[in-house]
Protein backbone atom coordinates (compact mmCIF):
# COMPACT_ATOMS: atom_id res chain seq x y z
CA UNK A 1 0.00 0.00 0.00
CA UNK A 2 1.66 3.03 -1.41
CA UNK A 3 2.11 5.83 1.17
CA UNK A 4 0.29 9.55 1.60
CA UNK A 5 1.22 12.48 0.89
CA UNK A 6 -0.17 15.98 1.95
CA UNK A 7 2.29 18.82 0.08
CA UNK A 8 1.76 22.58 1.52
CA UNK A 9 3.37 25.57 -0.17
CA UNK A 10 3.78 29.45 1.37
CA UNK A 11 5.25 32.17 0.04
CA UNK A 12 6.04 32.58 -3.72
CA UNK A 13 6.00 31.37 -7.17
CA UNK A 14 9.26 30.11 -7.12
CA UNK A 15 7.66 28.18 -3.92
CA UNK A 16 5.02 26.97 -5.82
CA UNK A 17 6.76 25.71 -8.67
CA UNK A 18 9.13 23.63 -6.19
CA UNK A 19 6.27 22.00 -4.48
CA UNK A 20 4.57 21.08 -8.00
CA UNK A 21 8.36 19.63 -8.73
CA UNK A 22 8.59 17.35 -5.68
CA UNK A 23 5.03 16.60 -6.07
CA UNK A 24 5.93 15.14 -9.30
CA UNK A 25 8.99 13.18 -8.01
CA UNK A 26 6.82 11.92 -5.17
CA UNK A 27 4.35 10.35 -7.49
CA UNK A 28 6.69 8.89 -9.87
CA UNK A 29 8.24 7.07 -7.19
CA UNK A 30 4.89 5.68 -6.03
CA UNK A 31 3.98 7.95 -3.19
CA UNK A 32 -0.06 8.61 -3.13
CA UNK A 33 -1.07 12.55 -2.81
CA UNK A 34 -3.46 13.35 -0.41
CA UNK A 35 -5.20 16.84 0.30
CA UNK A 36 -3.67 18.46 3.29
CA UNK A 37 -5.73 17.37 6.02
CA UNK A 38 -5.76 14.48 8.62
CA UNK A 39 -4.74 11.00 7.51
CA UNK A 40 -1.80 11.19 5.45
CA UNK A 41 0.83 9.81 5.96
CA UNK A 42 3.61 12.18 5.25
CA UNK A 43 3.55 15.83 5.39
CA UNK A 44 5.80 18.16 3.46
CA UNK A 45 6.04 21.90 4.01
CA UNK A 46 7.58 24.07 1.23
CA UNK A 47 8.41 27.32 4.34
CA UNK A 48 8.67 30.88 3.47
CA UNK A 49 11.08 33.19 5.53
CA UNK A 50 10.35 36.58 3.82
CA UNK A 51 9.14 38.30 7.18
CA UNK A 52 8.77 37.62 10.60
CA UNK A 53 4.78 36.32 10.15
CA UNK A 54 5.92 34.55 7.57
CA UNK A 55 8.33 32.77 9.46
CA UNK A 56 5.37 32.26 11.90
CA UNK A 57 2.69 30.67 9.52
CA UNK A 58 5.32 28.61 8.73
CA UNK A 59 5.65 26.87 12.09
CA UNK A 60 2.25 26.88 12.69
CA UNK A 61 1.74 24.64 9.46
CA UNK A 62 4.14 21.89 10.73
CA UNK A 63 2.88 22.18 14.28
CA UNK A 64 -0.52 21.76 12.36
CA UNK A 65 0.53 18.38 10.30
CA UNK A 66 2.04 16.93 13.24
CA UNK A 67 -1.34 17.49 15.05
CA UNK A 68 -3.59 15.99 12.83
CA UNK A 69 -1.16 12.79 12.49
CA UNK A 70 1.46 12.24 15.75
CA UNK A 71 2.94 9.39 13.59
CA UNK A 72 3.21 10.91 10.21
CA UNK A 73 6.82 12.29 9.32
CA UNK A 74 6.71 15.85 9.29
CA UNK A 75 9.29 17.48 6.37
CA UNK A 76 10.38 21.00 6.21
CA UNK A 77 11.84 22.43 3.13
CA UNK A 78 12.33 26.22 1.98
CA UNK A 79 13.13 29.44 3.25
CA UNK A 80 12.71 29.26 6.34
CA UNK A 81 14.49 26.19 6.58
CA UNK A 82 17.55 27.54 5.93
CA UNK A 83 17.49 30.44 8.49
CA UNK A 84 16.19 29.27 11.05
CA UNK A 85 17.12 25.45 11.13
CA UNK A 86 18.29 25.51 15.08
CA UNK A 87 15.17 26.29 16.41
CA UNK A 88 13.65 23.42 13.83
CA UNK A 89 16.25 20.92 14.65
CA UNK A 90 14.70 21.52 18.12
CA UNK A 91 11.06 21.52 17.28
CA UNK A 92 9.31 18.15 18.56
CA UNK A 93 7.14 18.69 15.29
CA UNK A 94 9.37 18.32 12.52
CA UNK A 95 11.30 15.01 12.00
CA UNK A 96 13.14 15.76 8.11
CA UNK A 97 14.59 19.04 7.56
CA UNK A 98 15.89 19.12 3.90
CA UNK A 99 18.12 22.34 2.52
CA UNK A 100 16.67 24.69 0.16
CA UNK A 101 19.01 22.90 -2.87
CA UNK A 102 17.97 19.52 -1.95
CA UNK A 103 14.80 19.13 -2.85
CA UNK A 104 15.13 17.02 -5.94
CA UNK A 105 16.51 13.89 -2.81
CA UNK A 106 13.12 13.98 -1.29
CA UNK A 107 12.40 10.82 -2.42
CA UNK A 108 15.41 9.14 -1.25
CA UNK A 109 15.72 11.66 1.68
CA UNK A 110 12.38 9.97 3.25
CA UNK A 111 13.51 6.59 2.10
CA UNK A 112 16.85 7.20 3.94
CA UNK A 113 15.12 8.56 6.92
CA UNK A 114 12.24 5.43 7.44
CA UNK A 115 15.12 3.05 6.87
CA UNK A 116 16.99 4.88 9.77
CA UNK A 117 13.56 5.19 11.80
CA UNK A 118 15.20 7.81 13.14
CA UNK A 119 14.22 9.56 16.49
CA UNK A 120 15.65 12.85 15.98
CA UNK A 121 15.02 15.42 13.20
CA UNK A 122 17.09 14.60 9.94
CA UNK A 123 19.19 17.39 8.59
CA UNK A 124 19.94 17.06 4.63
CA UNK A 125 22.51 19.86 3.61
CA UNK A 126 21.12 22.88 4.65
CA UNK A 127 23.88 24.93 3.13
CA UNK A 128 24.77 23.24 -0.26
CA UNK A 129 23.30 25.96 -2.40
CA UNK A 130 26.27 26.52 -5.05
CA UNK A 131 24.72 25.11 -8.19
CA UNK A 132 21.70 25.12 -9.71
CA UNK A 133 19.35 22.48 -7.96
CA UNK A 134 17.69 20.63 -11.48
CA UNK A 135 13.95 20.08 -10.73
CA UNK A 136 11.40 20.20 -13.54
CA UNK A 137 7.66 19.80 -14.12
CA UNK A 138 5.90 18.13 -16.67
CA UNK A 139 2.56 19.49 -15.64
CA UNK A 140 1.11 22.32 -13.44
CA UNK A 141 -2.25 22.67 -11.41
CA UNK A 142 -2.90 25.77 -13.47
CA UNK A 143 -4.70 24.60 -16.73
CA UNK A 144 -3.40 27.24 -19.43
CA UNK A 145 -0.63 28.70 -17.54
CA UNK A 146 3.23 27.03 -16.69
CA UNK A 147 5.23 29.26 -14.54
CA UNK A 148 9.13 28.27 -15.33
CA UNK A 149 11.60 28.39 -12.27
CA UNK A 150 14.64 29.22 -14.92
CA UNK A 151 16.93 31.11 -11.36
CA UNK A 152 17.46 30.88 -7.90
CA UNK A 153 19.50 33.17 -5.58
CA UNK A 154 20.64 36.81 -5.34
CA UNK A 155 23.33 38.98 -4.90
CA UNK A 156 21.54 42.33 -4.24
CA UNK A 157 21.10 42.60 -0.57
CA UNK A 158 18.38 44.74 0.08
CA UNK A 159 18.55 46.04 3.38
CA UNK A 160 14.92 44.95 4.39
CA UNK A 161 15.64 41.08 2.66
CA UNK A 162 16.69 37.77 4.15
CA UNK A 163 16.36 36.16 0.82
CA UNK A 164 20.23 36.28 -0.13
CA UNK A 165 20.47 34.25 3.13
CA UNK A 166 17.87 32.16 2.39
CA UNK A 167 18.40 31.67 -1.48
CA UNK A 168 22.01 31.81 -1.48
CA UNK A 169 24.11 33.82 -4.68
CA UNK A 170 22.48 33.90 -8.01
CA UNK A 171 22.72 30.71 -9.73
CA UNK A 172 21.02 29.93 -13.35
CA UNK A 173 19.67 27.03 -15.16
CA UNK A 174 21.13 26.32 -19.30
CA UNK A 175 18.75 27.02 -21.31
CA UNK A 176 18.59 23.52 -23.04
CA UNK A 177 17.01 22.54 -19.50
CA UNK A 178 14.76 25.17 -19.92
CA UNK A 179 13.80 24.32 -23.64
CA UNK A 180 13.01 21.01 -22.70
CA UNK A 181 10.75 21.47 -19.84
CA UNK A 182 8.98 24.45 -22.11
CA UNK A 183 8.61 21.42 -25.04
CA UNK A 184 7.45 19.21 -22.01
CA UNK A 185 4.36 21.46 -21.59
CA UNK A 186 3.57 22.55 -24.83
CA UNK A 187 3.03 18.76 -25.92
CA UNK A 188 0.76 18.87 -22.98
CA UNK A 189 -0.91 21.62 -24.59
CA UNK A 190 0.24 24.46 -22.09
CA UNK A 191 0.06 27.76 -23.99
CA UNK A 192 1.80 30.48 -21.88
CA UNK A 193 4.22 30.09 -20.19
CA UNK A 194 5.69 32.60 -17.36
CA UNK A 195 9.33 32.87 -16.35
CA UNK A 196 9.82 33.21 -13.04
CA UNK A 197 12.57 33.57 -10.12
CA UNK A 198 14.19 34.94 -7.13
CA UNK A 199 16.05 37.62 -9.33
CA UNK A 200 15.24 36.77 -12.88
CA UNK A 201 16.88 40.20 -13.85
CA UNK A 202 20.17 38.51 -13.04
CA UNK A 203 19.88 34.60 -14.86
CA UNK A 204 23.23 34.33 -16.46
CA UNK A 205 25.20 36.87 -14.51
CA UNK A 206 26.53 33.25 -13.09
CA UNK A 207 27.85 31.90 -16.44
CA UNK A 208 30.90 32.13 -18.30
CA UNK A 209 31.39 34.49 -20.58
CA UNK A 210 31.47 32.63 -23.53
CA UNK A 211 28.31 31.15 -22.89
CA UNK A 212 26.91 34.59 -23.58
CA UNK A 213 23.66 33.46 -22.66
CA UNK A 214 21.37 35.89 -20.94
CA UNK A 215 17.44 36.34 -19.84
CA UNK A 216 16.73 38.25 -23.62
CA UNK A 217 18.51 34.78 -25.07
CA UNK A 218 16.47 32.57 -23.05
CA UNK A 219 13.40 34.67 -23.72
CA UNK A 220 14.44 34.32 -27.77
CA UNK A 221 14.94 30.16 -27.30
CA UNK A 222 11.89 29.94 -25.53
CA UNK A 223 9.63 32.10 -28.42
CA UNK A 224 11.06 29.51 -31.04
CA UNK A 225 9.24 26.43 -29.32
CA UNK A 226 6.24 25.74 -31.43
CA UNK A 227 2.98 25.39 -29.00
CA UNK A 228 3.71 27.69 -27.38
CA UNK A 229 2.21 31.47 -27.83
CA UNK A 230 2.56 33.37 -25.21
CA UNK A 231 5.67 34.28 -22.89
CA UNK A 232 5.16 36.42 -19.19
CA UNK A 233 8.07 37.62 -17.83
CA UNK A 234 8.18 37.55 -13.87
CA UNK A 235 9.51 40.43 -11.52
CA UNK A 236 11.87 42.54 -13.34
CA UNK A 237 14.48 44.96 -11.69
CA UNK A 238 14.64 48.23 -13.60
CA UNK A 239 18.51 47.79 -15.02
CA UNK A 240 17.33 44.79 -17.12
CA UNK A 241 15.52 47.69 -18.80
CA UNK A 242 17.93 49.15 -21.91
CA UNK A 243 17.30 49.62 -25.19
CA UNK A 244 18.84 46.24 -26.12
CA UNK A 245 16.63 44.32 -23.97
CA UNK A 246 13.76 46.22 -25.69
CA UNK A 247 14.48 46.02 -29.25
CA UNK A 248 15.26 42.63 -28.88
CA UNK A 249 11.66 41.80 -26.82
CA UNK A 250 9.63 43.67 -28.91
CA UNK A 251 10.93 41.68 -31.57
CA UNK A 252 8.73 38.71 -30.22
CA UNK A 253 5.46 38.88 -30.61
CA UNK A 254 4.83 35.55 -28.34
CA UNK A 255 6.07 38.39 -25.27
CA UNK A 256 3.35 39.88 -23.38
CA UNK A 257 3.48 43.56 -22.83
CA UNK A 258 3.09 43.15 -19.06
CA UNK A 259 6.08 44.54 -17.07
CA UNK A 260 6.60 44.07 -13.38
CA UNK A 261 8.95 46.47 -12.45
CA UNK A 262 10.20 46.22 -9.02
CA UNK A 263 9.95 50.08 -7.10
CA UNK A 264 9.98 49.65 -3.80
CA UNK A 265 9.47 53.44 -3.31
CA UNK A 266 9.76 56.64 -5.59
CA UNK A 267 12.00 58.41 -2.84
CA UNK A 268 15.31 58.71 -3.98
CA UNK A 269 16.12 58.94 0.15
CA UNK A 270 14.20 55.52 0.93
CA UNK A 271 16.12 54.14 -2.56
CA UNK A 272 19.32 54.41 -0.90
CA UNK A 273 18.42 53.27 2.77
CA UNK A 274 17.39 50.10 0.90
CA UNK A 275 19.97 49.69 -1.21
CA UNK A 276 18.25 49.49 -4.04
CA UNK A 277 21.02 50.97 -6.50
CA UNK A 278 18.51 52.77 -8.30
CA UNK A 279 17.04 56.76 -8.70
CA UNK A 280 13.66 57.47 -8.89
CA UNK A 281 14.63 59.60 -12.13
CA UNK A 282 15.77 56.72 -12.99
CA UNK A 283 13.11 54.47 -13.12
CA UNK A 284 11.17 56.75 -14.92
CA UNK A 285 12.96 56.39 -17.68
CA UNK A 286 13.19 52.62 -17.77
CA UNK A 287 9.17 53.40 -17.67
CA UNK A 288 9.59 55.81 -20.90
CA UNK A 289 11.63 53.11 -22.51
CA UNK A 290 8.92 50.21 -22.03
CA UNK A 291 6.18 53.13 -23.66
CA UNK A 292 8.75 54.13 -26.33
CA UNK A 293 8.50 50.68 -27.70
CA UNK A 294 4.78 48.84 -26.63
CA UNK A 295 2.19 51.65 -26.83
CA UNK A 296 0.17 50.44 -24.03
CA UNK A 297 1.93 48.27 -22.00
CA UNK A 298 0.85 47.19 -18.29
CA UNK A 299 3.11 48.85 -15.64
CA UNK A 300 2.94 46.78 -12.67
CA UNK A 301 4.99 47.32 -9.35
CA UNK A 302 5.65 47.14 -5.62
CA UNK A 303 6.05 49.74 -2.80
CA UNK A 304 6.98 49.55 0.55
CA UNK A 305 5.53 52.45 2.98
CA UNK A 306 6.55 52.61 6.25
CA UNK A 307 10.28 51.96 5.54
CA UNK A 308 12.70 53.04 8.28
CA UNK A 309 13.25 56.92 8.90
CA UNK A 310 10.60 57.11 5.39
CA UNK A 311 9.26 60.84 6.53
CA UNK A 312 5.92 62.56 5.89
CA UNK A 313 7.26 64.78 2.92
CA UNK A 314 9.22 61.14 1.92
CA UNK A 315 6.11 59.10 1.78
CA UNK A 316 4.64 62.34 -0.13
CA UNK A 317 7.29 62.25 -2.88
CA UNK A 318 7.24 58.39 -3.60
CA UNK A 319 3.06 58.95 -3.57
CA UNK A 320 3.89 61.27 -6.09
CA UNK A 321 6.04 60.04 -8.20
CA UNK A 322 3.93 56.29 -8.12
CA UNK A 323 0.95 58.65 -9.15
CA UNK A 324 3.03 60.09 -12.24
CA UNK A 325 4.35 56.78 -13.69
CA UNK A 326 0.55 55.34 -14.15
CA UNK A 327 0.98 51.70 -12.81
CA UNK A 328 -1.71 49.61 -13.74
CA UNK A 329 -1.24 47.98 -10.55
CA UNK A 330 0.64 48.42 -7.70
CA UNK A 331 1.35 46.30 -4.33
CA UNK A 332 1.60 47.66 -1.86
CA UNK A 333 3.29 46.23 1.49
CA UNK A 334 3.63 47.76 4.95
CA UNK A 335 7.57 47.44 5.85
CA UNK A 336 7.93 44.33 8.03
CA UNK A 337 10.88 44.14 10.62
CA UNK A 338 12.51 41.07 9.20
CA UNK A 339 15.05 39.94 11.99
CA UNK A 340 18.57 39.34 10.54
CA UNK A 341 18.31 42.39 8.11
CA UNK A 342 19.75 45.92 8.59
CA UNK A 343 16.67 47.57 8.52
CA UNK A 344 15.50 45.64 11.04
CA UNK A 345 18.50 47.50 13.01
CA UNK A 346 17.91 51.02 11.58
CA UNK A 347 16.32 53.87 13.39
CA UNK A 348 13.26 55.65 13.04
CA UNK A 349 11.38 52.41 12.88
CA UNK A 350 7.37 53.40 12.10
CA UNK A 351 4.23 52.74 13.84
CA UNK A 352 1.52 50.40 12.87
CA UNK A 353 -0.43 52.94 12.59
CA UNK A 354 1.69 55.16 10.10
CA UNK A 355 2.06 52.27 8.16
CA UNK A 356 -2.14 51.75 7.62
CA UNK A 357 -2.38 55.19 6.96
CA UNK A 358 -0.09 55.22 3.91
CA UNK A 359 -0.80 52.03 2.92
CA UNK A 360 -4.62 53.50 2.64
CA UNK A 361 -3.32 55.87 0.34
CA UNK A 362 -1.67 54.19 -1.83
CA UNK A 363 -4.38 51.63 -2.25
CA UNK A 364 -7.13 54.27 -3.46
CA UNK A 365 -4.25 55.41 -5.57
CA UNK A 366 -4.01 52.26 -6.99
CA UNK A 367 -7.81 51.38 -7.31
CA UNK A 368 -7.91 54.69 -9.46
CA UNK A 369 -5.04 53.50 -12.23
CA UNK A 370 -6.51 50.31 -12.27
CA UNK A 371 -9.80 51.27 -13.22
CA UNK A 372 -8.20 54.00 -15.31
CA UNK A 373 -6.12 51.76 -17.36
CA UNK A 374 -8.89 48.71 -17.56
CA UNK A 375 -11.56 51.47 -18.69
CA UNK A 376 -9.08 52.16 -21.67
CA UNK A 377 -9.33 48.91 -22.86
CA UNK A 378 -12.69 49.50 -24.03
CA UNK A 379 -13.21 49.29 -27.36
CA UNK A 380 -10.18 47.20 -27.75
CA UNK A 381 -9.46 44.04 -29.70
CA UNK A 382 -8.03 41.49 -26.87
CA UNK A 383 -5.97 38.16 -27.33
CA UNK A 384 -8.02 35.91 -24.71
CA UNK A 385 -6.41 33.11 -23.45
CA UNK A 386 -9.66 31.14 -21.74
CA UNK A 387 -9.07 29.93 -18.36
CA UNK A 388 -12.34 28.77 -16.46
CA UNK A 389 -16.07 28.96 -16.60
CA UNK A 390 -17.58 31.32 -14.17
CA UNK A 391 -20.55 32.46 -13.08
CA UNK A 392 -21.32 36.38 -13.07
CA UNK A 393 -25.32 37.90 -12.85
CA UNK A 394 -26.50 33.81 -13.51
CA UNK A 395 -25.16 34.28 -16.89
CA UNK A 396 -21.59 31.52 -17.67
CA UNK A 397 -19.03 32.89 -18.76
CA UNK A 398 -15.29 31.65 -19.93
CA UNK A 399 -12.42 33.97 -17.73
CA UNK A 400 -9.75 34.98 -19.53
CA UNK A 401 -6.65 37.04 -19.29
CA UNK A 402 -5.28 39.21 -22.51
CA UNK A 403 -1.41 39.50 -23.10
CA UNK A 404 -1.66 42.61 -20.82
CA UNK A 405 -3.05 40.19 -18.16
CA UNK A 406 -6.21 42.39 -17.67
CA UNK A 407 -9.26 39.77 -16.90
CA UNK A 408 -11.94 39.51 -19.18
CA UNK A 409 -14.91 37.75 -19.91
CA UNK A 410 -16.77 36.08 -22.96
CA UNK A 411 -19.78 34.62 -23.52
CA UNK A 412 -19.57 30.60 -22.91
CA UNK A 413 -20.82 28.72 -26.34
CA UNK A 414 -20.25 25.59 -28.13
CA UNK A 415 -17.91 27.44 -30.10
CA UNK A 416 -15.08 27.70 -27.84
CA UNK A 417 -13.15 25.71 -24.76
CA UNK A 418 -11.00 26.20 -21.60
CA UNK A 419 -7.09 26.81 -23.24
CA UNK A 420 -8.49 28.67 -26.71
CA UNK A 421 -7.28 31.38 -27.49
CA UNK A 422 -9.56 33.94 -29.03
CA UNK A 423 -9.45 37.87 -30.24
CA UNK A 424 -12.75 39.41 -28.70
CA UNK A 425 -13.46 43.39 -28.51
CA UNK A 426 -13.91 44.78 -24.60
CA UNK A 427 -17.36 46.56 -24.62
CA UNK A 428 -18.24 47.26 -21.16
CA UNK A 429 -17.39 45.65 -17.83
CA UNK A 430 -18.58 42.50 -16.22
CA UNK A 431 -17.60 42.77 -12.79
CA UNK A 432 -15.33 45.03 -10.73
CA UNK A 433 -11.65 44.67 -12.52
CA UNK A 434 -13.19 41.86 -15.31
CA UNK A 435 -13.97 43.71 -19.00
CA UNK A 436 -17.04 41.97 -20.81
CA UNK A 437 -15.90 41.15 -24.31
CA UNK A 438 -17.93 39.95 -27.63
CA UNK A 439 -15.89 37.03 -30.06
CA UNK A 440 -14.68 38.38 -32.66
CA UNK A 441 -12.38 34.94 -33.90
CA UNK A 442 -11.36 31.89 -33.02
CA UNK A 443 -7.42 30.98 -33.99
Amino acid sequence: MSKKVALHNLGCKVNAYEVEAMQQLLEKAGYEIVPFEEGADIYLINTCTVTNIADRKSRQMLHKAKKMNPDAIVVATGCYVQTDTQKLEADSAVDLILGNNQKKQIVEALEEYEKEHAKKVKVIEINKTKEYEDLSIGYTAEHVRAYIKVQDGCNQFCTYCIIPYARGRVRSRKIAEVLEEVRTLAARGYKEVVLTGIHLSSYGLDFPKEERESLLSLIQAVHEVDGIARIRLGSLEPRIITEEFMEGISALPKVCPHFHLSLQSGCDKTLKNMNRRYSAPEYAEKCELIRRFYPAPALTTDVIVGFPMETEEDFEDSYEFVKNIHFYETHIFKYSRRQGTKAAAMDGQLTEAVKAQRSEKMLKLHEIRAKEYETAMIGRTLELLLEEEVEIGGKTYFMAHSKEYVRAVIEKTDAHKVNDLVKAKAVDFADEHVLLAICEDLY
